[in-house]
């Protein structure tokens, strides 16, 4: 679709949730032979690399991932966090684009630098959006939130240090929330039925793609063992993951349930022998190939974030949403609302709750039948090589330095 290979840079900021939606298709992009540069932390140097993309670092003020403490409570020092991310990494920008200017800008909803400083050069940019986005009216619906950032403590210095920060860089959009909101064009890397209000979303400016898979054979395969009926999976992600009372009321839940076999990812915090004596039936590990496993899975409790809720409406498989933070809670009910889902908070997973949820869900032939509607739906959203497809068709609106 291109006239010849282009020079692409991508901008995210490290966190799993934010990198890994983009990697698929980077690499198709890289694939196709465009040079791309992906601007992030070091600790993401691995993932990268996988793609063929080249690794740009800069020094994040961001807490790493895996570190949900390092973040503050308030709403608005947490909007502090990621104006001082993207202070600094305005200057690994703009030498980049000192050094070769690019054909075209990709960056994460958290990589305020890259949308800023492509603005002030003129290059087309393309926000990929890894979560849910803003629909038209959302500012008014979501108006006590947006309230309390602008008046809160600390609230009004916060937009004057975006404002200046804006102005300093030349972007083109000055007004903080538009700027923060409203990407001129982006993509939705997840499936439109956990987009909120859908039909609110403005389709001349974001498209839905569904999520975007890729090569993880470098994350390892898991085998279903060939004695297991049935198959769950539990996982609370990458970040909310020292949680040992929850995973003791899971092994209580589903241990020795008939028929179930059970995988159990408790992250990196977790010390293993919190949770007491595992029963048989049930392996546990730090981390596991969660798409691999889905694919094989009957079940699956999940923090439903963003990422993972999608890759259980992938491979159609009912899931029991404990959310943790964030955007997890809204995923939660939407998963609900879509009929394949029971929410369970923290504090009312116990293993009767959990338990039930599970054989409700899977014993309902409704929810089966929901299940293969939107599996059906989501992989015909395009994915890669559709994100991709687009990419270049944005490309082909410009003039190629």
């Amino acid at each position: 679709m291109t006239r010849r290979s282009a020079r692409i840079v991508m901008a995210a900021i490290p966190a799993h949730g934010h990198v890994n939606p983009s990697l698929a298709v980077i690499a198709e992009l890289v694939a196709r032979g465009h040079r791309v540069d992906y601007v992030n932390d070091p600790s993401f140097a691995g993932p990268v690399a996988a793609t063929g993309a080249t690794l740009v670092p800069y020094p994040t003020a961001l807490p790493l991932d895996g570190d949900p403490s390092g973040w503050p409570q308030d709403p608005v020092a947490v909007q502090d966090v990621f104006l001082d991310d993207a202070l600094a990494m305005t200057p690994v920008l703009r030498k980049l684009f000192a050094e070769d200017r690019p054909d075209l800008v990709l960056h994460d909803i958290g990589a305020f630098a890259a949308r800023a400083v492509a603005e002030a050069h003129g290059v087309p940019v393309v926000q990929l959006s890894p979560t849910m986005v803003g629909w038209e009216g959302f500012e008014q619906d979501m108006a006590e939130v947006f309230e309390v950032l602008r008046t809160g403590p600390g609230g009004p210095e916060h937009y004057r240090r975006f404002g200046d920060w804006l102005a300093d860089t030349g972007a083109v959009v000055r007004d903080v929330e538009r700027f923060k909101n409203r990407p001129a064009r982006a993509l939705a890397l997840i499936p439109r039925a956990l987009q909120p209000n859908a039909d609110r979303v403005d389709a001349e400016r974001i498209t839905f793609v569904g999520q975007c898979f890729g090569d993880r054979s470098h994350q390892g395969r898991w085998q279903r063992p060939a004695d297991a009926e049935k198959v769950l999976l539990v996982s609370l992600g990458s970040a909310f993951t020292d949680r040992p009372a929850f995973y003791r009321e899971c092994l209580e839940a589903f241990g020795g349930l008939p028929g179930w076999h059970v995988v159990l990812q408790i992250g990196r915090h977790t010390d293993l022998a919190a949770l007491g004596e595992v029963p048989a039936g049930v392996e546990v590990h730090r981390w596991v190939p969660q798409f691999d496993v889905l694919a094989q899975a009957d079940a699956f409790v999940t923090h439903a974030g963003t990422g993972g809720a999608s890759e259980g409406l992938f491979h159609g498989v009912p899931m029991i949403a404990v959310p943790q933070a964030v955007d997890q809670f809204a995923n939660a009910d939407s998963l609900v609302a879509l009929g394949v889902a029971r929410r369970l908070d923290t504090e009312d997973a116990t293993a009767a709750a959990l338990r039930t949820a599970l054989l409700e869900l899977t014993g309902d032939p409704a929810v089966a039948a929901r299940l293969a509607d939107l599996r059906a739906e989501a992989r015909a959203e395009g994915g890669t090589a559709r994100a991709a497809d687009l990419v270049e068709a944005e490309l082909a609106r410009a003039p190629l330095s």
